[in-house]
């Protein structure tokens, strides 16, 4: 299936400037199919697993001279690995850290080799070894995003319209009804391609059911790779609690047992840095850039895909398909962390799209935002409504005391439309606001309608 980061990889392979690439992203999002694609444009496509061959770490243990690194790699797998024709795809690299420092040697002494190294807990290897600063490119991958599950599904026209629709003008009510029951069916099925792959083939629910409750399982089964033995049962505790706490502040508090803070604090911070949950800080919001003005200690916190929090509620996802309408309006925290996936996922890649909120607590106005984003050098707040949505309070309070702020969005289940200083839009139309920001991130979506 086609994805938004297979036009950055391209970008990447014809990039003069090119360096070594880190691909990263949390286990099963599809970095190896993304890679393995790329390499179907090289002349040769060479690809190291160093789950799959561990002794292959041994070569970059001796020395880091890239000469010599290709060489031994090329004798132990039997493959030719020749600069400017190949792409060498290093595999599972956190089991073997010295891969990373090697990079900096490749990027310095065999620049026209094309390599990509990736890892389903990178960020732990990076964090353990660091980076070579300057000396290699990055690129986040994320679960599908709704537009890359139209591309699945082929539904490229209406792919086309939400890009190219006026947001001042009302999509007729027939189409519009149509995007708002495949947004429910992705709400329910989520993001991760081996779901939606499944689904595509098998159009059945409990086949969709068994694949969220492999992948969870493999995420079970990484805690022993990155905590301390002591530490399993606090990261177990908060992996089970994050889906309850979805749309409010994230509270140690709520969670079962007498724990404290600073035993389950750590073990979100390994969620995070695995890439299972993100956190959505507080910002002042008062001007950008917007992680100037944040308290570290006030987050939300969502989960990586919202198919997987709504396995780990136990939560049935057939009413997504047989009454969606009412789904909408039931499930507002799940809605809500849907348009956050959807904002991450259509940030840039070539770093991490960091997601912020604004809430005022004190009396006699209490107020919440549920994100900010940056446009047009304008901080814009974004409230997600999974009902009728009617009465924008918080929206409005906010606008009134943060004068740099123009206007307001809305996404819920209404139609476009525009009143005052508010404009409201669909949720399938995420995408297009995103789209609108980044030229960039326009060509790369719009490259998913490309043969």
């Amino acid at each position: 299936m086609k994805r938004i980061i297979d036009y950055f990889l391209l970008a990447w392979k014809n990039n003069k400037f090119r360096k070594p690439l880190l691909l990263r992203g949390a286990r099963q999002v599809g970095k190896t199919f993304a890679v393995r694609s790329l390499g179907k444009t090289y002349t040769h496509f060479v690809e190291i697993n160093f789950e799959l061959y561990p002794s292959i770490a041994l070569i970059f243990e001796q020395d880091l001279n890239p000469h010599r690194i290709i060489q031994e790699l090329s004798l132990q797998i039997g493959q030719r690995i020749i600069p400017g024709q190949t792409l060498l795809f290093l595999d599972e690299v956190q089991l073997a850290p010295q891969v990373i420092i090697a990079l900096r040697y490749f990027y310095e002494l065999l620049p026209e080799l094309h390599i990509v190294a990736a890892g389903s807990l990178l960020d732990f290897a990076i964090a353990q070894v660091g980076v070579p600063t300057g000396r290699v490119d990055f690129l986040y991958m994320y679960p599908l995003s709704f537009i890359e599950y139209l591309a699945a599904i082929e539904e490229h026209m209406l792919i086309e319209e939400i890009l190219r629709h006026d947001l001042t003008a009302a999509l007729f009510d027939s189409l519009h009804q149509k995007l708002l029951q495949y947004v429910g069916h992705y709400i329910a099925l989520g993001g991760m391609p081996e779901v939606i792959a499944r689904w595509i083939e098998t159009r059945d629910i409990i086949a969709v059911h068994d694949v969220h409750a492999s992948i969870m399982n493999s995420y079970r089964h990484d805690f022993h790779k990155y905590a301390r033995t002591l530490q399993i049962k606090y990261v177990e505790l908060v992996f089970k609690h994050i889906p309850y706490q979805l749309g409010g502040k994230f509270k140690y508090s709520d969670i079962e047992g007498e724990f404290r803070k600073r035993e389950l604090a750590p073990a979100l911070d390994l969620l995070i840095t695995a890439g299972v949950a993100r956190k959505i800080f507080y910002s002042a919001g008062q001007g950008l850039p917007l992680g100037a003005q944040i308290d570290p200690l006030d987050y939300k916190v969502i989960f990586l895909d919202i198919g997987l929090a709504q396995y780990s509620l136990g939560l049935d996802i057939k009413n997504w398909f047989l009454q969606s309408k009412q789904e909408f309006i039931n499930k507002g925290s799940i809605v809500e962390a849907f348009a956050g996936q959807e904002i991450a996922t259509y940030g840039h890649p070539v770093h991490q799209y960091d997601l912020y909120y604004w809430h005022k607590d004190s009396a006699p106005a209490q107020a919440e935002i549920d994100y900010l984003i940056e446009f047009d050098n304008k901080v814009i707040p974004i409230e997600v409504k999974s009902g009728d949505g009617r009465t924008l309070k918080s929206m409005q309070y906010f606008l009134a005391h943060h004068i740099d702020s123009p206007y307001g969005v809305k996404f819920s289940t209404h139609n476009y439309s525009e009143y005052l200083n508010i404009h409201s839009y669909p949720l399938y139309a995420i995408v297009k606001v995103m789209a609108d920001k980044d030229s960039i991130m326009k060509s790369a979506i719009t490259s998913l309608l490309a043969d």
